[in-house]
């Protein structure tokens, strides 16, 4: 996996850097955020007052926060986007037929993103959010966009990012994942056994364009207890695949 990286404006690189960490540590001081990134407390400062003054940061009691202005971007990147247009009321009834959780995940920069996720009366609590970043490998809507990208672009991603394990059954040797692509690509949808969550399964289909490339993917997900080996096999597969070709036939002539 590649380490490597260079900025051509170093100045915006630290500057996101910050604005993550503290997404990561869910706020922190001048002193903690220094000393967490190795950077200078004068530098961290410096960037820290310059992004609340133009009200991306908050302070609360003593501690830099993430501010809500960021979700005026978020939510207009999301709306722009046809896929999330055209695919949110198929979602919503996905998520209402099942009782579980739908979710819509597209590819960036060779990671998995949250773009919709609905919650249906039976789902259990989760981590996951719109906007969370996963490693594509680690889930089953991830595999089903890997399955139908090119091989190099596959490639690509792997090198970049690896294969992390997340729990003990997360595939993390490159060719055992190739061939569990395979196995995507000639049945049309993927799964997670435990893959990303202990105690949790998703089902997950590709939604690829006119072209057949894969634009992102749709999955339903809940506990092993009740995704037992029928509903895990023929109940949800053929719920998610069925609401998948509606989506890909709306985006065609929407």
């Amino acid at each position: 996996m590649s380490t490597e990286t260079t900025y051509p404006v170093k100045a915006a690189a630290t500057t996101f850097r910050i604005i993550e960490t503290l997404h990561e540590l869910d706020g922190a001081g001048v002193a903690e955020l220094a000393d967490y990134l190795d950077m200078p407390k004068s530098t961290v400062h410096d960037h820290l007052r310059t992004l609340t003054e133009i009200e991306y940061l908050v302070q609360r009691d003593g501690e830099y926060h993430v501010g809500v202005r960021f979700l005026e971007l978020g939510g207009y990147v999301r709306n722009e986007l046809k896929l999330h247009r055209v695919a949110a009321p198929e979602i919503k009834k996905l998520a209402e037929d099942t009782g579980e959780h739908a979710n819509l995940v597209v590819e960036e920069h060779g990671m998995g993103i949250f773009l919709n996720k609905v919650k249906g009366k039976d789902a259990v609590q989760l981590d996951t959010h719109v906007g969370m970043r996963v490693h594509l490998h680690t889930t089953a809507t991830g595999k089903a966009i890997l399955a139908f990208l090119p091989e190099d672009r596959l490639d690509e991603i792997i090198e970049q990012h690896g294969l992390p394990a997340v729990t003990k059954n997360t595939i993390t040797d490159r060719e055992t994942l190739k061939e569990e692509l395979a196995e995507i690509r000639e049945r049309g949808y993927a799964i997670d056994d435990e893959e990303r969550v202990e105690g949790m399964r998703c089902v997950a289909a590709p939604l690829r364009d006119s072209s057949g490339y894969p634009i992102g993917g749709l999955s339903v997900s809940g506990p092993m207890s009740r995704f037992n080996d029928d509903v895990f096999v023929e109940e949800i597969p053929n719920k998610v695949l069925s609401t998948a070709n509606v989506i890909e036939v709306n985006m065609t002539y929407a």
